[in-house]
C-alpha cells in the first residue's frame, strides 16, 4: 500500500481539529492491547460499523474484543456531514435495474430499517447528538428538479414512502436562499446529527454492554483459520469470528476488499457563529445535499455555525489549505458569505465502491467485512454492524441481501485505483462545471 492512511493525514492517537471534536463530550482513552486474549468475536475498527456490531453482539451475550488503531470514532464516523439519508446510496430505480424488483424492495426495507435503528439507538442509550429531522435535496437546473420530483413520486407510488415534499424554485428558496438552486425536495423522514457525539455514544453503550475496547491497537496481521488470530504490536486476539469494519482505513489487511473499496478524501469547514444571520443560509434547521457529482452538503450546527462540506482533492494527502478547498464551493452556493471566517476546517477519509453500494462479504466462513458506504454511512454503517452481528448468530438474511449486490473491482486493482479515480473524478467535476 505504501502510505498508511491511518497516519498519513492525522496525528497518532488524536482526533482531527474539527468542530465535532471541539464540541463532543470526550471519552477517557481506552487502553491499548498489551496481552494475548481470547474472544468469541474480534471486531476491527471502532467506527459506526464496528461499534454497532460489537454492541449488538455483546447484547446477545457474546464475548467481544474491539480493536481500534486510533481513537473510537476517529475516521469518517467522527468527521462526516452528519446526514442520515433515506434509501440506499444508489437510487431505487437504479437498484431495480441492477438487482431486480424483489431484491430492490428488500434493499429499500433494509434502508428504512437503518434509519429506524439509528433513531432507536439514540433514544435507547440517551445519546445526546442533536438529532433533527429533515434533509433537502437541492438541484441546479429545471431538468434535475423534474428528475428529483419524478423520483419522489416513484418512492411514493412504488414503495409507499410519503415523507418527501417536492419543492419548486420558491419552495426551495424559502428554506435555502441560494442563487445557485432552482428547486428540489424536502425529506422529513431523513435526519441530521452530530456524528462524533453519536459515535462516542455508541462506544459508551458498547462498553456498558461488556465490550472490551482497545484504542491505539492497530491490527498488523490477520491469520485466517477455524479460529482466527489477530496480531497487534502489544498482544494478540484469538477469536472464533472476525468482523472487519475498517472502511477507508483497511490498508493491506485483505486484498479482496481492497480491490473493491477505495478510500477518497472529503472536506468540511465550520464558519464562525452566524447569529441572526442564519436565515440567509437556512431558514429551517434541516440539512441540504445537492446534485453536484462532487457533492456539496451543509447544515447549521447547534451553535449557529454553517457546517459546509465540499471540494475535491485527488490523491491520498489532504490539501495543504483545506479552508480554500471548501471556501470555493461554499461561495458558489452562498456568494454573500465572502467575508465570513472559518473557525475549523478538516478532512476525512471515506470509502466508495464502483456501484456506490456498500460491500458486505463473507471472506471466509468466520470472517465478515462491511465497508464502502460511499457517503451514506451514518445509517448504512450502523445497520451493517447489526446485520453482521445477526449473521454471526446464524440469521444472515439481511446480510445476504446486501452481499448479493454486484460489487465489481476497480480497474487495475489497488495499484492503479488512485490515478484512475482521479481521472474519472476530474472528468465528472468538469461535466459539473460545464453543466453537461
Amino acid at each position: 500500500m505504501g502510505m498508511n492512511l491511518l497516519y498519513s493525514n492525522d496525528r497518532k492517537g488524536e482526533y482531527p481539529a474539527s468542530w465535532y471534536a471541539a464540541t463532543a463530550q470526550p471519552l477517557d482513552r481506552f487502553p491499548a492491547l498489551t496481552e494475548d486474549v481470547k474472544a468469541d468475536v474480534c471486531v476491527v475498527g471502532a467506527g459506526y460499523t464496528g461499534l454497532s456490531a460489537a454492541l449488538h453482539l455483546a447484547k446477545a451475550g457474546l464475548n467481544v474484543v474491539l480493536l481500534e488503531a486510533q481513537r473510537v470514532g476517529f475516521g469518517a464516523s467522527g468527521r462526516n456531514g452528519g446526514q442520515l439519508g433515506t434509501g440506499q446510496r444508489m437510487e431505487q430505480d437504479g437498484l431495480e435495474k441492477l438487482v431486480g424488483q424483489e431484491d430492490a424492495r428488500k434493499l429499500w426495507d433494509l434502508s428504512e430499517d437503518a434509519k429506524t435503528l439509528v433513531k432507536s439507538l439514540i433514544a435507547k442509550h440517551g445519546i445526546d447528538c442533536h438529532l433533527k429531522s429533515g434533509v433537502a435535496h437541492a438541484c441546479f437546473s429545471k431538468r434535475e428538479m423534474a428528475e428529483e420530483h419524478a423520483y419522489a413520486e416513484h418512492l411514493q407510488t412504488r414503495y409507499g414512502y410519503d415523507e418527501i415534499t417536492p419543492l419548486d424554485l420558491d419552495g426551495l428558496q424559502a428554506i435555502c436562499p441560494s442563487p445557485a438552486y432552482k428547486g428540489g425536495s424536502l425529506d422529513m423522514g431523513a435526519a441530521h446529527l452530530h456524528p462524533l457525539a453519536y459515535a462516542l455514544g455508541l462506544a459508551r453503550a458498547a462498553k456498558s454492554a461488556g465490550v472490551r475496547i482497545h484504542e491505539g491497537s492497530e491490527v498488523l496481521e490477520l491469520q485466517e483459520g477455524s479460529t482466527a488470530r489477530l496480531r497487534c504490536a502489544g498482544g494478540t486476539v484469538t477469536a472464533d469470528h472476525v468482523v472487519l469494519a475498517c472502511n477507508g482505513y483497511l490498508g493491506g489487511l485483505n486484498r479482496q476488499v481492497a480491490a473493491r473499496v477505495m478510500p477518497i478524501n472529503n472536506f468540511i469547514a465550520a464558519t464562525e457563529p452566524l447569529g441572526e444571520d442564519t436565515a440567509r443560509v437556512l431558514a429551517r434547521d434541516i440539512a441540504v445535499a445537492d446534485t453536484k457529482f462532487v457533492i456539496n452538503y451543509f447544515r447549521l450546527s447547534h451553535d449557529k455555525r454553517l457546517l459546509f462540506g465540499g471540494g475535491e482533492s485527488y490523491g491520498y494527502r489532504f490539501p495543504s489549505d483545506i479552508e480554500a478547498t471548501v471556501r470555493k464551493p461554499m461561495l458558489e452556493i452562498f456568494p454573500h458569505l465572502r467575508q465570513v471566517k472559518f473557525d475549523y476546517a478538516w478532512g476525512g477519509t471515506l470509502a466508495i465502491t464502483m456501484k456506490r453500494m456498500p460491500y458486505l462479504t463473507r471472506l471466509t466462513p468466520n470472517i465478515l467485512s462491511a465497508s464502502g458506504y460511499s457517503g451514506h454511512g451514518v445509517g448504512t454503517a450502523t445497520h451493517a454492524g447489526q446485520l453482521m452481528a445477526q449473521a454471526i448468530q446464524g440469521q444472515a438474511e439481511g446480510f445476504d441481501t446486501l452481499s448479493r449486490v454486484p460489487a465489481p473491482g476497480f480497474p487495475g486493482g489497488p495499484a492503479m485505483r488512485a490515478p484512475l479515480l482521479a481521472l474519472a473524478m476530474t472528468w465528472f467535476a468538469l461535466r459539473d462545471r460545464l453543466g453537461i
